[in-house]
């Protein structure tokens, strides 16, 4: 399945197993990526010319990254798919276990990526100067070992980074970006992520609810959750469930590793308390956005509790980088009438698994 040919029939053929119809940008972006598919088909990192890389981009919820899992599922070469927060969650894990040796970074950075021909890298943004320098270096490694860059956005190149006062430190980063990689704009007009229809799994399964009166166990483990040595109070914790407020996880010292390891062990959250954004500090903000990242890619049915319905919570979502994409996701969910019947727990819930659009996969 390596020709330009295959590679659409293939693509067409997991968009209509998922019910799905391609609108005229999306088919546009699949010829794209079939055209880019048939290069690198059955090659290796000992061919003598490497496919230039793509770099897409475009607003929230067009299905840059559904179409990018499928080609990445049809295309037959070696290759590794990466996540944002996934990746750097990896990367600091490698640099600390080789930070006693030279080239520590590059050493992390090639375990991340392996021996692979495409590189795919989703959902890209930068807000921090400490991450740009890390994906400059990243870049670096994937073209000099002559890998091909397959990468989603939200953001035009020249807009990653867009603190003035830190562009500076990633402009490196997007030089090698626009030498070594195509640049598609989807110029989609629906956000499929408000018409979802499909509530049966993942993050899509789950709901945001006025209804507060929900009911916390009181019995099993105790509510205390541990990464790396360090103890988090929840509401509630029973295996492959978590009950934790709004405060808990965004309104303390959180940050995205803990968030990857808790979707990692519990494949179904409550998250009660939830105030409106404008009323938390910018802190507590940006992490429940990063939150909502991590509990996507992972696939995790979440109930939302809020006094708060959810169109008035995304009303007043405050301008924060990559709000919209949020907004986006949050449209994902149900939304329950306070009268509407709690849903039972399930006390044999177990973690969630590796899932076709979450996580790293290597070939």
């Amino acid at each position: 399945m390596g020709t330009q040919h295959e590679l659409v029939a293939a693509i067409d053929a997991s968009a209509a197993s998922s019910g799905l119809s391609l609108d005229p940008a999306q088919q546009r972006l699949r010829d794209r990526l079939a055209h880019l598919g048939a290069g690198l088909a059955g090659t290796s990192l000992r061919r003598r010319s490497t496919p230039r890389g793509l770099y897409i981009h475009g607003p929230a919820g067009r299905g840059k990254s559904w179409l990018a899992d499928a080609f990445y599922a049809a295309v037959p070469t070696t290759k590794t798919r990466v996540h944002f927060h996934r990746f750097f969650d990896e990367l600091h894990r490698n640099i600390h276990l080789h930070r006693n040796e030279r080239e520590a970074v590059d050493q992390a950075i090639n375990e991340v990526t392996g021996a692979s021909c495409l590189l795919l890298f989703d959902e890209l943004h930068v807000h921090d100067s400490g991450d740009a320098r890390l994906l400059t270096r990243l870049l670096m490694h994937a073209f000099r070992r002559r890998m091909t860059v397959l990468a989603t956005s939200n953001y035009a190149p020249d807009d990653l980074l867009p603190n003035p006062i830190w562009h500076h430190t990633f402009e490196p980063g997007i030089d090698l970006i626009k030498t070594n990689m195509d640049i598609f704009h989807v110029h989609g007009v629906t956000d499929y992520r408000t018409t979802c229809a499909d509530h049966s799994v993942g993050f899509a399964a789950g709901r945001w609810t006025t209804r507060t009166t929900t009911t916390i166990p009181q019995h099993g483990q105790a509510a205390v959750a541990t990464v790396r040595g360090r103890d988090f109070p929840m509401l509630a914790i029973r295996p492959g469930e978590l009950w934790a407020s709004f405060a808990q996880l965004c309104d303390s010292p959180t940050s995205t590793i803990e968030y990857l390891e808790w979707s990692r062990t519990f494949a179904k959250w409550t998250i009660t308390d939830i105030p409106l954004l404008r009323d938390v500090n910018l802190e507590a903000q940006q992490r429940f956005i990063t939150l909502i990242d991590v509990l996507v890619d992972a696939g995790i049915r979440v109930t939302f509790v809020s006094t708060h319905d959810l169109t008035t919570f995304l009303t007043g979502a405050a301008h924060r980088p990559d709000a919209f994409r949020m907004t986006s996701r949050l449209h994902l969910l149900r939304s329950s009438d306070p009268t509407a019947p709690w849903p039972k727990s399930d006390d044999t819930c177990t973690p969630p698994t590796c899932s076709p659009i979450g996580g790293q996969h290597r070939r």
